[in-house]
């Protein structure tokens, strides 16, 4: 996934992605040193300049200093890195030159250094590694960086000089990437608001400052809420079904939390949850589903509620004073897409077929479910969501003779990462990876590793960090801890984040094959970022319209099922035999099994969210759950077994990760994806001829170019969507 940090104007785009998985604990060693808990008794830095923030960090790639950062570091580094930039931004303003391209746009890129860097590195840890004194610290400062970021988009002066630049842009014979530079960087302003009346930027200001706010508030309850919500099961027949090593790591989760003799569920952002899968005791898994699916609606103090049903309200009213008819018509206006009504029309031809395929799945479901129960000579009972995994799996034996317990023991964590994530990269890119144990890391499960062109030349640090831990958001993300820019003479340092679950001491961190996917996604997006060539932080790496930054990401997925990728990391954990030929045809036979289930879901939460964030200005304010019911039954996707991949009261992409109006991109880009890889099936597939265009053509090349125009360049031809039903398993379902 694609996390989107606050933009400071040089602030480029951050990273975040679709799944959760862990990291091999016994297999990884222990970091060289590891940022200090965090602590009330942690030093403060009694002086600006002894902040390990003030100067840019001398570790390799300029990589942070996590064995000198404590949390009373951020906030103070923040403030004054907002103090520096407002100093830089007023200087260019009130410079008394004419306006150039080098005296305004350059200089802007160029400002807010200390605040970048600190940025980066405090969104990383209050994502991946938090504690009740960063989360205060979040809370202090979201308003504050809300009101800077209007201080700079909304400064009269400095807008003037944006726009006598971008007036003369023809006659200024600019290189075609400084060119568009200041394409993009003008219309920023504009969509921010510049042109507004000080009466209305006043009224911005106000919205946006509460919209922060609430952002804040929403995350930092979802995951109170997520680990409160976690089931503890006191019974260990209850279980039936997990492995030994699942057992084992529920026991230590509860002893985790000082709950000896008993076990913990924890749970992961999206509805479903991978144990039911395997749970055999009914009474266990709706218990597991209703945890997850109520999580953030108990009437509590982590109730989300009432804080998004305000936030859909505070975008509407934005997109209003900014002139457009609803915040999705707003945020779209820049993106591939370019308005709500192309995304509705899209995914109006997903749908029908998604449920129609997910319809016969269901029936499928249903039939083994009443098959089951009369062998046991008990009554049979109507599907559920919390059925659907547990039932789907056995259909998925009897149907292919093939269930998960099979398939995991050729899919080790390490493995899978050092011989199938970096082995394709090698083989595509001709990229090769040395594990650092010498750079300070923020959590002792995060390893280092540091990244060799094809010519050996080092060219980036690449961090991953792979276990679900209570203090840590839910899903799989990739972000930047350093942007790469020419002018600021950086280099890309990378990290990779998800939630598998972390095995027992002594364990192997196994991995389920949709882990194994979103290794690759998340690694995708690295890609994007690693080989980000750009002068300008603005335009750098993953800084793309959100429904063009998960293409790298979602079309890196398919080189995980590449045979000879394939063969290289699918291999048994405890003898490194390949996994024989007779599973690997069940896999491929099963590939498209349950994908009616996935792009129902994944298509229902889109759906969600273009009608949450499709909401005129005067509509009034919403009930959540009503508005909820009432969006799915109206786009024809409300089926009862078939939950939306996020609730409302749970979606943290789009309340809290910058993908308002914006998740319908995963679909979308899944079609550039599918289509991108028919592209390289039909030129010879897994070579380096292959990869080096695609990175020449696609992956270092950020935002420089208008982004269709990029696509087909490199494609030859606009994207079709017929590859994504085909490889979505949807061809034939009836498409609307």
């Amino acid at each position: 996934m694609l996390r989107l940090r606050s933009i400071v104007i040089a602030t480029t785009m951050a990273l975040a992605a679709c799944s959760q998985q862990p990291n091999d604990a016994a297999k990884s060693p222990a970091p060289a040193a590891s940022a200090a808990p965090a602590s009330s008794a942690a030093p403060v830095a009694t002086a600006m300049t002894s902040n390990p923030f003030f100067a840019a960090s001398t570790l390799p790639y300029q990589a942070p200093p996590f064995d000198k950062i404590h949390d009373a570091d951020y906030q103070p580094a923040i403030e004054e890195g907002m103090k520096q930039q407002l100093a830089e931004i007023e200087k260019i303003a009130d410079n008394p030159d004419a306006p150039t391209f080098e005296n305004t746009y350059v200089a802007m890129e160029k400002s807010g250094a200390m605040l970048n860097r600190v940025l980066a590195v405090f969104g990383g840890v209050t994502g991946a590694n938090t504690d009740d004194a960063l989360q205060k610290v979040q809370e202090n400062v979201a308003p504050e960086l809300a009101a800077h970021q209007d201080a700079i988009y909304l400064n009269s002066k400095l807008f003037q000089r944006v726009e006598a630049v971008y007036n003369q842009r023809d006659t200024l014979k600019l290189d075609p990437e400084s060119a568009r530079l200041v394409e993009v960087v003008y219309k920023g302003f504009v969509h921010a608001g510049a042109k507004l009346s000080d009466a209305d930027k006043a009224k911005l200001k106000d919205l946006n400052k509460e919209e922060s706010t609430l952002s804040t508030s929403f995350t930092n309850k979802l995951l109170a809420a997520t680990k409160d919500a976690a089931v503890v099961v006191d019974d260990k027949a209850k279980l039936a079904g997990l492995s030994d090593a699942e057992i084992a790591a529920a026991e230590q989760a509860a002893k985790d939390r000082k709950l000896d003799g008993k076990y913990v569920l924890t749970l992961q952002n999206t509805t479903q949850q991978p144990e039911l899968q395997d749970l055999g005791d009914r009474d266990t898994r709706k218990a597991l589903f209703e945890a997850s699916w109520n999580r953030a609606e108990k009437g509590d103090a982590n109730d989300t509620r009432k804080i998004i049903e305000r936030l859909a309200q505070i975008r509407a009213e934005q997109a209003k004073l900014i002139g457009f008819p609803n915040y999705a018509a707003w945020k779209l206006d820049d993106q591939m897409a370019k308005t709500p009504e192309t995304a509705m029309s899209f995914m109006d031809k997903l749908a029908p077929a998604a449920v129609a395929r997910a319809t016969k799945e269901a029936a499928d479901i249903q039939a083994q479910i009443d098959k089951d129960q009369a062998a046991l000579k008990q009554p049979s009972f109507k599907l559920e969501p919390w059925d659907w995994s547990y039932y789907a799996e056995q259909v998925r034996k009897a149907k292919y003779d093939l269930d998960e317990s099979q398939i995991k023991p050729y899919f080790e964590l390490d493995n899978v990462l050092q011989n199938g994530v970096f082995y394709a990269a090698n083989q595509l890119y001709g990229l090769t990876f040395k594990e650092r144990h010498d750079i300070p890391v923020y959590q002792p499960d995060v390893r280092v590793f540091e990244v060799f062109d094809k010519d050996g030349k080092s060219i980036a640090l690449f961090y991953c960090d792979y276990f679900k831990r209570d203090n840590k958001n839910g899903g799989a993300w990739m972000d930047n801890f350093v942007g790469q820019s020419k002018l600021l003479g950086t280099k890309p340092v990378i990290y990779n984040v998800a939630n598998f679950s972390k095995p027992a001491a002594g364990q192997p961190a196994l991995l389920s094959f949709d882990d194994v996917v979103t290794m690759f996604h998340e690694f995708g997006h690295g890609l994007h970022g690693i080989f980000a060539d750009e002068q300008y932080p603005t335009l750098s790496g993953t800084a793309t319209a959100r429904d063009f930054v998960e293409f790298p990401s979602q079309f890196n997925e398919h080189w995980a099922t590449d045979p000879k990728v394939f063969a290289n990391y699918a291999k048994n954990y405890k003898t490194n035999e390949p996994m024989p030929q007779a599973l690997v045809d069940k896999m491929k036979k099963a590939g498209k099994f349950n994908s009616g289930y996935a792009m129902t879901e994944l298509t229902a939460a889109a759906l969600l969210d273009m009608n949450w964030h499709m909401l005129g200005a005067d509509a009034p304010l919403q009930d959540a759950d009503q508005f909820e019911t009432a969006a799915l039954k109206k786009d024809k996707i409300d089926l009862s077994y078939v939950p939306p991949r996020y609730r409302s009261s749970y979606f943290q992409h789009i309340w809290g990760n910058g993908y308002a109006a914006g998740y319908y991109a995963y679909l979308w880009t899944q079609m550039l994806a599918d289509d991108a890889f028919i592209g390289f099936k039909d030129h010879g597939g897994l070579t380096r001829e292959n990869g080096d265009r695609f990175r020449a053509m696609i992956l270092s090349r950020g935002n420089t170019v208008e982004l269709a125009k990029l696509y087909k360049d490199w494609r030859g031809q606009d994207p079709s969507i017929e590859p994504m039903l085909e490889n979505r398993g949807l061809k034939d379902a009836p498409a609307k």
